[in-house]
């Protein structure tokens, strides 16, 4: 038949009063023998093009890992300057590399704060409706059948891709992912790409429903389709699961509870997938393939996570919980079998005596060279498993100590621990880079800190490419730098007498020991709602002086509503900033959200009441000045700065937005000497 008009159905002599011959046209419209073939023919193109892309980004992940490995063997070898490019191949691939990821790493978000809407980065967005276009390019592509079919070849082509999505789906869902192996992502980060494969999977299905029951109903045979035929209700079937498994994923739903989501998407799944295969034309049986291969990806999967937990917890740890300021709970994990994990990578958290059936995803704050090779874990309590384990810590005998004595306390109650993991941690090695700065933002710190103790643990055994190292860390009250005081401490002592100048700076947005002190001059600035309860930092704004650096405006100021308050040199001194005299506050929240974000950020030398870490760290009062951090960091490069961000989305937003601009002005590769910059932002959430 193909696209011939002369060979076109069409309906001319049809008595459609006529069941019989009513019949014989329908079933002449659903005779797929050809289109069928098409079909199968432009699913494969589908998935020669998909695996064109992950090759692609298979070979670039490849030269990235080599170039890496190649700067800690040039460190080592003291060669002067490891992490800038050398010769044409590697200028060439850092130009290439620069432009991507100024186009990549854009990130917009809501000006206010909406739970359930989140922006992806433009690097995200971009894939996503390349891939769209890909996808509906396929459909449409030498898709013209003239007559009675012309409907029928759209939904059956529709039918075709719609079945081809399912085995990508799967790719991308699996902790022990194939996809996530050869392109150096974690499964973790290919979950947004997921949920948009099921989505477009949804559009396929919708015009597989839609062009069908359009082109039926031109010739009035939708009623008799329906009442003689069981593709349609089976089909309706995996088409009302496949929508709800698309809105139980919204961000509502899934924040709801974890592991109820958890538990209702995969039976949802598998009901989707029986459907699937009843729906399936008896004709055409083998497109069955492109259902036995998810099948067949999930089985190994759940296999190797299933041996690897056994493995784990042959020996189930016990595990020590110790309350802190903040409402969070530090645990501590021996673990006999899991020795060995990346920095930043996390394991799914289970332990029976505050809920027997939930698995929590938890970050490793420590790394195997670290804490005796305990697995150590900061959670906030919020609710659910979190807010138990706050509980079951309060409620142990140890109380609200410092850091330095909670950790011996004997006393404390232990709980059995079973660990499933560790995944992720696929991020550039931190090491490699000659300038990193590493931001977090409360605790996105058990991201942050795994690095700097990786950092300062292989500074300690042999010369790395890294020159410069500053910390960045944003909290509410000055009291939480207890959480990791002393792992700071130590690290900072490694790295500094390895000879790389470090930095730490602690941001204090809400503590009114820095905003109510009657014994600290008041000539520094910081605006306080003190409508909410605490005084709350909203802005900083100091003129320059002459005991500190002025601060650049930051076009972008990380002191807005951009991002919520949570979520070679000698030692730094330890400053605060405190406002001005009858600070004026802000009368609402509405106020505090819009604060003009053309501000900046300064500090004024005194002392702290926190002596644990005045030694190695600098208090400020206020949110960090991003821009001016990235460009104090840039202009001392050189080589190939890394920057490593982990906080509430709207900090990850302006970290992001903020490096691809500076990048962009700075001309990073293309010919004006400035030399490049990597980010890894990991955000929070699931």
């Amino acid at each position: 038949m193909g696209n011939d008009p002369s060979s076109a159905l069409n309906a001319s002599g049809v008595d459609f009063s006529n069941d019989t011959q009513a019949m014989d046209f329908l079933g002449e419209i659903l005779d797929d023998t050809e289109l069928q073939v098409s079909g199968n023919a432009f699913a494969r193109y589908f998935w020669y093009g998909i695996v064109l892309v992950i090759g692609i980004a298979a070979i670039f992940n490849i030269i990235q890992k080599r170039t890496l490995r190649s700067r800690i063997r040039a460190a080592a070898a003291s060669i002067n300057h490891p992490a800038r490019p050398r010769n044409i191949f590697t200028k060439s691939v850092a130009t290439i590399t620069a432009i991507l990821r100024e186009i990549s790493y854009v990130q917009l978000t809501p000006t206010r704060r909406v739970f359930w809407v989140k922006v992806p980065p433009f690097g995200t967005i971009s894939l996503l409706l390349t891939y769209l276009g890909f996808v509906l390019a396929l459909e449409f592509i030498n898709n013209e059948v003239p007559g009675a079919q012309h409907y029928e070849a759209l939904g059956i082509r529709a039918a075709w891709l719609a079945v081809a999505q399912v085995p990508l789906l799967i790719l991308l869902a699996g902790k022990n992912n194939l996809v996530g192996l050869v392109t150096g992502v974690s499964y973790e980060r290919l979950n947004v790409l997921h949920r948009w494969v099921s989505r477009v999977l949804l559009l396929l299905a919708t015009l597989h429903l839609g062009y069908q029951n359009y082109g039926w109903s031109l010739y009035g045979l939708v009623r008799m389709e329906w009442s003689t035929d069981a593709c349609p209700p089976t089909g309706i079937a995996a088409y009302a699961l496949l929508l709800w498994l698309n809105l139980s994923t919204l961000a509502p739903f899934r924040n709801f509870s974890y592991e109820f989501f958890v538990i209702q998407h995969l039976i949802t799944f598998f009901g989707f997938i029986i459907a699937v295969m009843i729906h399936l034309p008896s004709t055409a049986l083998y497109s069955r393939v492109y259902i036995y291969i998810p099948i067949a990806l999930y089985i190994v999967d759940r296999l190797i996570r299933t041996v690897r937990f056994a493995y784990n917890n042959i020996r189930p740890g016990r595990a020590t919980l110790t309350p802190f300021e903040g409402g969070v709970t530090k645990i501590r994990v021996p673990v006999k079998h899991v020795k060995k994990w990346r920095p930043g990578a996390h394991v799914f958290l289970k332990i029976p005596d505050l809920g027997f059936i939930q698995s929590h995803p938890a970050t490793i704050a420590s790394v195997p060279s670290s804490h005796n090779t305990d697995l150590v874990f900061i959670l906030k309590g919020y609710k659910g498993f979190t807010n138990r384990l706050l509980k079951a810590a309060n409620s142990s005998n140890a109380t609200l100590l410092p850091s330095t004595q909670q950790d011996t306390i004997a006393s404390q109650q232990m709980h059995r621990a079973l660990i499933d993991g560790p995944y992720g941690g696929c991020h550039a090695d931190f090491a490699a880079f000659d300038t990193v700065l590493l931001i977090a933002g409360s605790t996105g710190v058990t991201f942050i800190l795994p690095q700097l103790l990786d950092i300062a643990h292989r500074a300690s055994l042999q010369r790395l490419p890294i020159r410069r190292l500053e910390f960045v860390w944003v909290v509410k009250n000055s009291s939480w730098t207890s959480w990791i005081s002393e792992e700071l401490s130590s690290a900072f002592a490694l790295i500094r007498a390895s000879g790389i100048e470090i930095e730490i700076k602690i941001f204090v947005t809400c503590d009114d020991t820095f905003t109510e002190s009657s014994d600290t001059p008041r000539n520094a600035g910081c605006h306080c709602d003190k409508s909410l309860g605490p005084c709350c930092c909203v802005r900083n704004s100091l003129p320059p002086t002459d005991d500190i650096n002025p601060v650049k405006e930051t076009g972008q100021d990380p002191s807005s509503s951009s991002y919520p308050d949570e979520k070679s040199t000698d030692i730094a001194p330890v400053t605060t900033a405190i406002p001005p005299p009858n600070p004026p506050c802000c009368s609402n929240k509405k106020e505090q959200e819009t604060t003009n974000n053309n501000t900046t950020t300064t500090t004024t030398t005194t002392t702290t009441s926190t002596p644990a870490i005045s030694s190695f760290a600098t208090l400020i009062s206020g949110r960090p000045p991003i821009s001016e951090l990235l460009w104090n960091a840039l202009d001392r490069a050189e080589g190939e700065t890394g920057v490593a961000v982990c906080g509430p989305l709207g900090l990850n937003a302006t970290v992001r937005t903020t490096v691809a601009r500076i990048s962009d002005e700075r001309a990073v590769h293309k010919g004006s000497g400035a030399q490049g910059v990597y980010l890894h932002a990991e955000g929070f959430g699931w």
